[in-house]
Parts: structure tokens; sequence; C-alpha cells
């Protein structure tokens, strides 16, 4: 018998906010400016962690001598902030939040991103204050698909892992809650679904495809969806 789901734990990028599409064309642009082209087949080992495909390294092979790391990096970085200030929060976020509050689940971020990109933009769209705990890149020695930063936001939570309930967009963040313990639900987004992912107990299109009660039977139940491609469980389906 499975342990019910006390907490509910966040990804960032990608889930909250679609800061993942910024972040792959900001770097398909620096490359641009050398004839080249970032495929997603390359970039997709980059998706939710800080250990995956380096795609400032990458670049530097393809061009040699000469290339400016210092620059790339910065004008990569510039049009990532612009392009991510313009996201909304992804729709579903408020109210899976307000279905959670009412269910008194407390809830946690988990991301593979420093903790000012991750606080700053919690800040800007006014959600932070709904999350009890925001475990980033700066709180463990290894990011997602490690374990690390789900366990560290359980422990903040003051939840066993098994009583966890993750939300993910990304293969190494359904990886790292599943080596944690975690039940996942994979919610991919518009990168994400570019890519395969491995097995989560329940796929959904957006967060609020189905209402939270919902998604916890369901996870509870550990229904655990093959989704070789992306196949959203349609709000109807039990």
């Amino acid at each position: 018998m499975t342990k019910p789901i006390k907490a509910l734990i966040f990804d960032f990028d990608g889930l909250l906010v679609d800061t993942e599409t910024p972040a792959y064309e900001s770097w398909r642009a620096v490359y641009a400016e050398h004839g080249l082209d970032l495929p997603i087949e390359l970039w997709k080992d980059a998706l939710g962690t800080a250990h995956g495909f380096d795609a400032l390294e990458h670049l530097a092979v393809q061009i040699g001598s000469g290339f400016d790391r210092a620059g790339a990096r910065e004008r990569r970085q510039a049009q990532k902030q612009q392009l991510s200030a313009q996201q909304p929060l992804l729709p579903g976020v408020l109210t899976i939040l307000d279905e959670a509050q009412a269910l008194g689940l407390p809830c946690a971020v988990a991301s593979s991103s420093g903790r000012a990109w991750v606080e700053g933009w919690l800040a800007h769209h006014r959600i932070r204050t709904r999350f009890v705990c925001v475990r980033t890149a700066d709180d463990v020695a290894r990011t997602k698909p490690d374990p690390a930063l789900f366990l560290a936001a359980a422990a903040c939570l003051g939840v066993a892992p098994a009583e966890c309930l993750v939300f993910e967009d990304s293969p190494n963040g359904i990886h790292a809650a599943h080596a944690a313990g975690m039940r996942c639900v994979a919610v991919p987004g518009a990168i994400s679904r570019q890519v395969p992912l491995p097995p989560a107990e329940l796929i959904l299109e957006r967060l609020d495809t189905l209402g939270l009660r919902e998604v916890l039977r369901l996870a509870e139940a550990k229904r655990v969806v093959e989704n070789k491609a992306f196949a959203p469980i349609a709000p109807n389906q039990s």
C-alpha cells in the first residue's frame, strides 16, 4: 500500500514559467552568429540540469581559436534574461497552488538553476510566498538527475520522500524524482515535449488539466504511463 501524499515539490524552469524556450533560443541565436545551429538532439541533455550538455564548450570546439567565450556568454545571458522577462506564469500554476493551499499541502520548489535566478522570478511573478522551501543548485553538490535537490526539499518540508509528489517537465527531473523515491507527474513544456520522456506516474498537458484531488488519487495509485511520445491524459479519464 502506497503512502498518502503530504507535500508537493515543483520544478521551476519550464514548469512554472517557460524559461526553457528562452534558454534554448538564446543559445541558438549565438550559434547563428557563427552560421551554426544547435539541434534539440544536443540541447535535450541540458534540460533540467546544471551538469548536462555544455553549449558554450560545444560552440568553442566548433569555432576553434579566437572564439570569444566571455562575449558569447554575456550576449546569450542578456538575451535569455530579456526573453524570460516576457514569459508569464504557465497555465494552471495559480490554480494548483490554490488547490494545494485549500488541501493543506505544503509546497516547495526544487530547481537545477541558481538561487538568484529562481528566487528572482518567483518574486517577479508574486508567488514566492506560496512555497515553504526553495532549493536550488546553490544548495547541493549535484543537480538533477541526482536526487539531492528533491531530498533537500523534502527535508526542508519535514516530509518523507515517499510522501512527496513531484511535478516535472524534463527527463532529468523525472529521473531525479524517482531516484529520490518520490512519485512524479510529468507536465512537458514547449521544449521538453520535443524529446522522449521516461515513465511517470501521470502525464498532464498542463498543471490544471485535472483537479489536484484527482491527480493525488491517480499518483497514489502509482499508475505509471510509458510516455515514449507525449500523450496527455484528458480531464475525463480516471
